[in-house]
């Protein structure tokens, strides 16, 4: 008889594989069992959390549930710490615990201790599952077989897993607006469960500096228009830019909302309806200023034998990871237009995160 284990052996894939599986389980509401060492941790998104779901945790953690959230959620509640920390939740109150991972009048009411390893790594997963960074977890004493378990050790090193595990799938020549000399590039990897595109516009030289844009998806911006943000504009002002001066890659990565996600993307558009500025709305969310990692657009430039780049950007950070990664790394700015609806986003990004925006802009929250 095959055994199937060793279709999940090589170092690439062995232990993302759980990973992934705990990543799909949590997104669809359910809890998974996360293991560090001999112990177990019941692992529960908040997010999701209802009257059914904590009568059943409530049930399982013996009063021994506690509420992970990150530095930024509790600075937002009142507590400063540079790591997460953890909410003893006893009994399991779904008013409480909505307020405490998301309500932005909300303040801490009871100590706050520090997490393991394992509870650490619960809210690590719940990132790369593209969740509210909070979850309700409880050590069990006894194994729950009918739950998904996952490797604390394993989502530590998934991100560095899945960028030697990227690999390319598919390939066809598509015209393109402004760009009709133009190829898409499709790999497989990436974190979470998402594929990664390259669209190389006309031949570019590999052997000397290529023009590179390394584009997190945006779909409100690239796709509606939005006027929130300069998103779109950047994207098609760089395609007519490679087109006109000898071709280049643009990297469409699936990191929506800086990392965030679509949905949390969505949520953070609320509150700043309501008055917040980008990084706030995100931070009251539990987010830091940018979840994004480059580390797999820098493999996708090495498949594509890219070794120089001229990195089309306004994001210093996006410079650094490159040149971090090994690249021989020049810039070149680029910018969108700046509009009414999006001119005080564009001074919140240079002013916070300190990009290169050189059009006469307000200070931030002016």
């Amino acid at each position: 008889m095959t055994d199937i284990s060793a279709l999940f052996s090589s170092p690439a894939v062995s232990g993302a594989v759980g990973v992934e599986r705990a990543m799909a389980e949590l997104r669809a509401g359910r809890p998974v069992v996360l293991t560090e060492g001999a112990a177990r941790l019941l692992v529960f998104p908040a997010e999701n959390l209802d009257s059914a779901s904590a009568a059943i945790l409530e049930n399982l953690s013996n009063g021994r549930a506690n509420l992970i959230l990150s530095p930024q959620r509790l600075r937002r509640l009142g507590v400063e710490r540079a790591t997460p920390g953890l909410v003893a939740t006893p009994r399991i109150d779904v008013e409480r615990v909505g307020a405490l991972l998301a309500d932005e009048e909300a303040r801490i009411d009871a100590p706050v201790s520090a997490p393991g390893a394992a509870e650490e790594a619960a809210l690590d997963l719940l990132r790369l599952a593209t969740l509210l960074p909070g979850a309700i977890v409880a050590p069990l004493s006894e194994p729950l077989s009918q739950l998904q378990e996952v490797r604390g050790c394993d989502v530590r090193a998934f991100r560095a897993k899945k960028v030697l595990s990227l690999h390319l799938v598919g390939r066809a020549p598509v015209p393109l607006e402004g760009a009709p000399d133009s190829e898409i590039v499709v790999f497989r990897g990436g974190e979470g469960l998402r594929d990664q595109a390259a669209v190389i516009v006309g031949k570019p030289d590999l052997s000397g500096p290529v023009h590179v844009r390394l584009h997190s998806a945006c779909l409100t911006g690239d796709l509606f228009g939005s006027l929130k943000c300069d998103c779109g504009d950047q994207l098609r002002h760089t395609a007519k830019i490679m087109a006109e001066n000898g071709g280049g890659v643009i990297l469409y990565l699936d990191q929506e909302g800086r990392g965030n996600g679509l949905a949390n993307k969505v949520r953070a558009y609320k509150l700043q309806a309501q008055g917040h500025d980008t990084y706030d709305a995100d931070e009251i969310l539990g987010f830091g200023l940018d979840q994004r990692r480059f580390g797999y657009a820098a493999r996708m430039l090495d498949l594509l034998g890219v070794t120089r780049v001229r990195l089309m950007t306004n994001n210093p950070a996006k410079i650094e990871a490159l040149r971090a990664a090994g690249l021989d790394v020049t810039d070149q700015r680029i910018q969108g237009r700046p509009t009414p609806q999006n001119i005080h986003y564009l001074a919140t990004k240079r002013d916070r995160a300190g990009h290169y925006l050189d059009v006469d802009l307000p200070p931030a929250g002016g």
